[in-house]
C-alpha cells in the first residue's frame, strides 16, 4: 500500500534505507521463542509495527500486513515513513523525525492510503515511543482503519453543505468556495486572477407558493436548479471551469465563476440563464411560467472580498428588480456611488439640523406691473461637510422618505419667519415683504402644522399675512380630511396658501374653487414656451393655456405667479397676459438675507 500524495524528499535519509535488500539495516532479530507480549502484539486486531530509531520497521503484526495485502515478514526492514506516507508534507515529516529522536512525545495524523487491490483506505496513524525496557529505544507505529468513519463524516458533510430541495450546494458551501477562490494565490503577472458572480432570484415566486402551495413551489425550485446546472455545464464545456451553482435560500440562487475571463463571459452566462428560466415549466401537469432577475458582478480577486462581492451582487440584483425585472444588470460603480451618497445623506439628515449645517437663501418675487419686490421664497441649502453645498433636490426626497422633513421643515419655517420679521424691523419705511415657505404633505400628516405655524408666528412676531405656504398641486388637489382641515385653519388664520408647480399634477379645476388657496404658481415648463430671446419660436399653445389659467385664477379671486422667468421677452408676454408676480433669474437668483436687505433699501429687485 502506498500514499496517494507525493511529498518533498526528506532533507535527511532518516527512515529511508540506503540499500534495497530487505532487512539489510534492520536490528538483529529477537529470540526465536516468542514472549507472551510478542504473541499479543502479533495477534492484536490493531495494525501495529515496531520501528527503530532510524525509522525502519523492526517487526509488524498480522493486522498491519493484512492492511497492506502482504505478510508481516515482508514489511520488516522497510522505511515506515514510506509505508504510511509520512513524508507527503513537511510539517508531518519533521514531527515524525522529532518522535524518532525523542524530542516529541507523540505524532497523530490522518492519511489516505491506496490498497494493492486498488481501493483507498483512510487511516489514523499514531507514532509514540515504547518504554526503553520493552522497546530498546524503538517507537510503536499504529494504524487504525477509519474509512467507515470518514465515509459517514463525508455523508454528514454533504447533507450539511447541500440543499435538500434542489440538491445544490447550499449557502455554507457556497461561501466556503467563494472564500477559497478569493484567497491570495500564485496568479500570473502579480495578481491577475478574476472572479464573477451571477446572483438571481425568481420574479413573483411568492405568488406561486401562496396560490399553489409550497409543494409546487419546491418542485419549481428543483426544476429551476436543473436548468441552472445545465447552463453552468454548457458554460463549462466552452471554457476551462464549470461555474458553481448554489441555492442561497428561498428563491435565491448564485452561479460562481472562478478564474473568469471578463464581463463578457458573465453576460453570456446571465443571458443563457434568463432564456432557460423563461421557458415554461411542466410540473406534473401544472404548467408555470416565471422569470428571473440577475445581478452580475465581475472583478479582480485582489480587489474584492467575499462580503464586498456579495454586497455588490445584492445591490445589482435590486437594480435589476427596480428596472423592470426579467433582466440581468451589470454592476455600475457610478450608480453604486450615487446610492452610497444617498445612504450617507439619509443617515446624517437628522443630526445635520442640530449641527447647524442648513441655511436659507431667498429668491425675490417681483410685481409684474411695478417691478417692485413683493416677497421672497425661502430655499434651503445643506452645507454638507463631505459633499459641499447641496440644493433641495438632493435631499428633500430623502427627508420625506425617512420623516426628517418634519424636523427640517419646522426649522425652515421658524428661520424664514424670523428673517422676514427682521427685514420688517430694519426697513420700517418700506412695505414689508412676505416670505413663502415650501411645505411637504408629510408635514401636514405627521405633525400639527397649524399649531407649529401659530407658535412660530407668535414667537417671531410676524403677521400671518406676511407668511405664504407653498404645497405642490399633487399634494393639494383631492385633499380631504386632515390636510384640508389644516389648510382651512391656516387660511382662516390669515396665512396665504399657494399651489406650487400648478399645471403638472391633477389639474382638478372644479375642485380648485373649494380649496382655501390664495395663489397659483405656474410651472416653469409653461413659461419656457414664451422664449423669444434665444432665437426659438414661442409655443402658441403654452401662451393660450397660460392666458386661460390666469383668467380662471382671477375669476376665482386668486393671484398668479410665473416661475422660471429668464428673459425680458417672457416678462413682457406674461405681463400682457395678466400675471401678477414673477420669479426667476431675470430678477435674481436665490441670494443671502443681506442681499435682500440691499434690494429693500434700493427699492427694487
Amino acid at each position: 500500500m502506498s500514499g496517494t500524495s507525493e511529498g518533498p524528499a526528506p532533507a535527511e535519509d532518516l527512515g529511508r534505507p540506503a540499500v534495497t535488500e530487505r532487512g539489510a539495516e534492520a536490528d538483529p532479530p529477537h529470540s526465536s521463542q516468542p514472549s507472551s507480549a510478542q504473541a499479543a502484539f502479533a495477534a492484536a486486531p490493531l495494525a501495529m509495527a515496531v520501528v527503530d530509531r532510524k525509522g525502519f520497521v523492526r517487526s509488524a503484526n498480522e493486522a498491519l500486513a493484512a492492511l497492506f495485502g502482504g505478510d508481516p515478514g515482508a514489511l520488516a526492514g522497510q522505511a515506515a515513513a514510506e509505508l504510511v506516507d509520512l513524508a507527503s508534507d513537511t510539517r508531518t515529516w519533521h514531527a515524525y523525525r522529532d518522535v524518532l529522536r525523542g524530542r516529541q512525545a507523540r505524532l497523530r495524523c490522518t492519511r489516505r492510503l491506496k490498497h494493492p487491490d486498488g481501493h483507498s483506505v483512510w487511516v489514523q496513524i499514531t507514532v509514540a515511543p515504547l518504554p526503553d525496557a520493552d522497546g530498546g529505544g524503538a517507537v510503536l507505529l499504529s494504524v487504525r482503519d477509519i474509512s467507515v468513519r470518514r465515509e459517514l463524516q463525508a455523508r454528514l458533510r454533504h447533507l450539511q453543505m447541500h440543499d435538500p430541495v434542489t440538491r445544490l450546494p447550499n449557502r455554507t458551501l457556497f461561501f466556503e468556495r467563494l472564500s477559497g477562490a478569493l484567497d491570495p494565490g500564485p496568479y500570473e503577472e502579480g495578481g491577475a486572477g478574476r472572479i464573477g458572480l451571477c446572483y438571481l432570484d425568481l420574479d413573483g415566486f411568492k405568488a406561486v407558493n401562496d396560490t399553489l402551495g409550497h409543494r409546487v413551489g419546491d418542485r419549481l425550485l428543483a426544476a429551476v436548479a436543473e436548468r441552472l446546472t445545465r447552463c453552468a455545464d454548457e458554460a463549462g464545456y466552452a471554457r476551462a471551469a464549470t461555474p458553481l451553482v448554489a441555492r442561497l435560500g428561498g428563491d435565491e440562487f448564485a452561479l460562481l465563476v472562478e478564474d473568469s475571463t471578463g464581463t463578457e463571459q458573465l453576460a453570456d452566462l446571465a443571458e443563457s440563464v434568463l432564456r432557460a428560466v423563461q421557458e415554461p415549466f411542466d410540473l406534473s401537469g401544472q404548467r408555470l411560467s416565471v422569470s428571473a432577475s440577475i445581478g452580475v458582478v465581475e472583478r479582480r480577486t485582489s480587489e474584492t472580498t467575499a462580503t464586498g462581492l456579495m454586497q455588490a451582487a445584492d445591490t445589482t440584483l435590486y437594480w435589476a428588480k427596480a428596472d423592470g425585472k426579467a433582466r440581468w444588470t451589470l454592476f455600475d460603480p457610478e450608480r453604486n456611488a450615487h446610492r452610497m451618497t444617498r445612504q450617507a445623506l439619509s443617515s446624517t439628515l437628522r443630526p445635520a439640523v442640530d449641527r447647524g449645517e442648513f441655511a436659507l437663501e431667498y429668491q425675490p418675487l417681483v410685481g409684474m406691473e411695478d417691478g417692485e419686490l413683493h416677497g421672497v421664497e425661502a430655499l434651503v441649502r445643506w452645507h454638507h461637510p463631505q459633499f459641499g453645498t447641496l440644493t433641495p433636490n438632493r435631499f428633500i426626497g430623502l427627508a420625506e422618505e425617512d420623516g426628517s422633513i418634519v424636523q427640517l421643515g419646522r426649522w425652515v419655517l421658524r428661520t424664514a419667519c424670523r428673517q422676514a420679521r427682521r427685514w420688517q424691523l430694519e426697513h420700517p419705511g418700506v412695505s414689508p415683504v412676505f416670505v413663502s415657505v415650501n411645505v411637504a404633505v408629510r408635514q401636514v400628516w405627521d405633525s400639527d402644522l397649524v399649531a407649529d405655524v401659530a407658535d412660530i408666528l407668535a414667537e417671531t412676531g410676524l403677521a400671518p399675512r406676511l407668511l405664504q405656504l407653498e404645497l405642490t398641486e399633487s399634494a393639494v388637489m383631492g385633499s380631504a380630511g386632515r390636510p384640508l382641515q389644516a389648510l382651512q385653519a391656516l387660511s382662516d388664520m390669515g396665512v396665504r396658501i399657494a399651489i406650487d408647480d400648478f399645471g403638472t399634477g391633477y389639474s382638478n379645476l372644479a375642485y380648485l374653487s373649494r380649496l382655501p388657496v390664495s395663489v397659483l404658481k405656474l410651472d416653469g415648463s409653461f413659461v419656457r414656451g414664451f422664449r423669444y430671446d434665444d432665437g426659438t419660436h414661442p409655443n402658441p399653445a403654452d401662451e393660450v393655456i397660460v392666458e386661460a389659467l390666469v383668467q380662471l385664477a382671477h375669476r376665482l379671486g386668486l393671484t398668479v405667479t410665473a416661475e422660471c422667468v429668464e428673459t425680458s421677452g417672457q416678462a413682457t408676454r406674461l405681463r400682457r397676459i395678466g400675471c401678477d408676480t414673477g420669479q426667476g433669474w431675470l430678477y435674481s437668483r436665490p441670494v443671502t438675507p443681506d442681499r435682500i436687505s440691499e434690494l429693500l433699501t434700493s427699492g427694487g429687485a
